[in-house]
């Protein structure tokens, strides 16, 4: 009798993950291509290859956005859609660290090496379109990054929020997509998504720092502890309201460590 063997993990697990991905996009193409001229009209994902003048439908979409506070707590955020709609389990989120936190364009170029570098060595497919937000400086900035590594592709766009202009890498004039139209409202929700994406995560670490400096003084807390912390309270408002007999229940803490934290913080 014949035997299937399905890899688990490793390069063999990649390249199963990669033919089937291949295999979902001629479904897909398939799908588009038995349609009849009127109801590939209606399909957004058509619609915006259609009115972009990509030379394939964007199946795959990623949407790259740059979240700061001031130049503090800097973050990437990459959103990836599937057809139209996300799938969060290639969402990818990146710290930002050094002169590049306070320079979005060199953020944005950071954000993109790091994650087609990191496609390209797990042998897994590059998305069909990659939209940045922002303008004309962030996507030459992103188009700079893929360059550098010596990719043609993918292909990539920005989409100004003021606007809603839409900028190419090999166009001088932007393009002004209909407010009703359904590709503009497809790249409004990988953007706003992956806004949404982004401020979360910038939030995540501006409470970590902020309950990070809080605590530096208290003796007994180091970054464990201070993760436990956060983890477990949420902010240091929560801490600030956990009654001693929640804080001493945590792993290592005792009460009189509990009561030391809470008396710093009402002093801070």
């Amino acid at each position: 009798d014949t035997q299937w063997h399905s890899p688990q993990r490793g390069t063999a697990r990649r390249w199963l993950d990669l033919a089937m991905q291949n295999a979902r996009h001629l479904m897909e193409s398939l799908r588009l291509e038995s349609l009849e001229t009127d109801e590939r009209a209606g399909d957004p994902v058509y619609a915006l290859g259609r009115d972009l003048g990509l030379s394939s439908v964007p199946r795959s979409m990623a949407c790259v956005d740059i979240s700061t506070n001031q130049g503090k707590d800097t973050v990437g955020a990459l959103v990836w859609f599937e057809a139209g709609r996300p799938k969060k389990s290639e969402y990818r989120r990146f710290r930002i660290k050094g002169p590049a936190q306070q320079d979005d364009y060199a953020a944005i170029g950071e954000v993109v090496t790091r994650f087609l570098s990191r496609r390209r060595e797990e042998a897994k497919p590059m998305p069909d379109l990659i939209v940045i937000d922002g303008g004309k400086g962030q996507l030459a900035a992103a188009v700079q990054a893929a360059s550098a590594l010596g990719l043609d592709g993918p292909a990539m766009i920005s989409l100004a929020k003021r606007e809603e202009e839409v900028f190419f890498p090999d166009r001088s004039e932007s393009l002004r997509l209909p407010r009703s139209s359904p590709s503009l409202q497809l790249l409004q929700r990988i953007r706003d998504e992956t806004h949404r994406f982004g401020v979360a995560y910038n939030r995540q670490r501006r409470t970590a720092r902020t309950i990070t400096s809080q605590l530096l003084d208290v003796p007994g807390i180091g970054p464990s502890r201070r993760r436990l912390l956060l983890e477990r309270f949420g902010s240091l408002a929560g801490v600030r309201s956990a009654s001693p007999a929640e804080l001493a229940a945590l792993p290592g803490f005792s009460l009189r460590l509990a009561n030391r934290v809470l008396e710093s913080l009402a002093e801070g």
